[in-house]
């Protein structure tokens, strides 16, 4: 079986990092693994970046964006476009994130070639890739065109229902769990170790012995909840008042959060050091995770916590109880209520047992049900199902 020749196209990839961008960057990273010919197009969203990078063993081509919105867009869909014209003889498919503009000129630009385009859908619910599709400007030509593409990958089930109810061919669309590399166990040990390595690269992280540490892996928008966590903190510091809060990650919310920390006076107990390409130390590090978001689809970060072994706390909403059994594999607290989160935190902080135990159910989910290996595998028999139909089609 000859290895696939695959473009991977994100508008955002690193070093901003997201869900969205995590997915993409560990599917690129495994199919190398695997001896696929696999290389991500993306955008030059600032002009000191070089427009060619390896990332992770991957290779990365940068495109123009200029900063100016609406000019920057347009910039970018007509150097995709010429990118996709010159190169698409080499592919055997290309796998778009998000249905948005990337997406749309991909579908424009191979629609009469034997190149699959396989869209994956982004998020749910309020910031969604279907809701975008109804408010944004060209939200509803651009569905039009997503319409057209040979496959849409929706990560999670509220996903899928957005995709049928936003009028896609239900015979296109394939459920594919995001999946998450299993890292190596928790321990004592390799905590320590995380705790110094961090500290020595940041020194804003460093800890004092024994100071409980809750940790947030994520874009830093409105959806995410994060103002409700911050309030929290100030209940959980008045029992433990070493206890950290690292939220981690960049995003529009990041001065509305700052301000929120110094309102509470919490300055140096929530730690916002910015982001990270690789949050494994982090998790590590930490004693629980916290995902307080109003909606999600399936969260990567979620998942990469939940992988590491680590006890998770996270709102009561239909994307996370999908992962988290509450008082089983972690707990959920209902949406913005911070006195409830506060309350999971200091228990989870309390009982190690507890802690340890919610931790190790996580852990065995995800090894079974959301591998890294097992999505890229299933992302693998879509593609060469269609490059075969494709193919036979022309």
């Amino acid at each position: 079986m000859n290895p696939l020749r695959l473009a991977l196209v994100t508008r955002r990839y690193w070093p901003l990092v997201g869900g969205a961008e995590m997915v993409m960057a560990n599917l690129a990273s495994q199919f190398a693994k695997e001896q696929a010919h696999v290389q991500i197009v993306t955008a030059q969203w600032h002009r000191t970046w070089p427009q060619q990078v390896v990332h992770r063993e991957v290779y990365v081509e940068r495109l123009p964006n200029p900063p100016l919105r609406g000019w920057g867009t347009f910039r970018y869909m007509m150097s995709l476009g010429r990118w996709l014209r010159k190169n698409h003889t080499e592919l055997d498919a290309v796998y778009v994130s998000m249905l948005k503009h990337s997406a749309y000129i991909t579908v424009q630009q191979l629609k009469e070639t034997n190149v699959p385009v396989i869209l994956r859908a982004e998020g749910a619910g309020k910031t969604g890739d279907c809701v975008w599709q109804q408010e944004a400007n060209f939200g509803s030509r651009i569905r039009t065109i997503c319409q057209q593409a040979d496959a849409v990958v929706a990560p999670s089930e509220k996903i899928w229902q957005e995709l049928l109810e936003s009028g896609y061919d239900p015979n296109k669309i394939h459920f594919i769990p995001n999946g998450v590399a299993i890292s190596e166990p928790r321990s004592p040990k390799r905590c320590e170790a995380a705790r110094q390595a961090l500290a020595n690269v940041n020194p804003s992280l460093k800890l004092k012995e024994n100071s409980p540490v809750a940790v947030f892996t994520g874009r830093l928008h409105a959806g995410k909840g994060l103002l409700c966590a911050i309030n929290a903190w100030a209940i959980v510091v008045k029992q433990f008042p070493n206890a950290k809060f690292w939220i981690i990650g960049e995003g529009p919310q990041e001065d509305k959060l700052r301000k929120r920390i110094n309102h509470l006076n919490l300055h140096g107990r929530v730690v916002m050091p910015g982001v990270f390409d690789n949050v494994e130390d982090l998790l590590h590090a930490a004693d629980l995770f916290i995902l307080p978001s109003h909606e999600e689809g399936m969260s990567i970060s979620l998942l990469e916590a939940m992988a590491t072994g680590l006890a998770v706390v996270a709102s009561d909403i239909t994307g996370n109880q999908k992962l988290v059994a509450h008082d089983q594999s972690g707990m959920l607290f209902p949406v913005d209520d911070h006195q409830d989160l506060a309350a999971s935190v200091l228990k989870i902080i309390s009982d190690q047992k507890y802690a340890t135990s919610l931790g190790n159910s996580a852990r065995e989910l995800v090894e079974q049900r959301f591998s890294l290996a097992e999505s890229t595998q299933q992302h693998e028999e879509l593609f060469r199902q269609l490059i075969t139909q494709k193919q036979q089609d022309q």
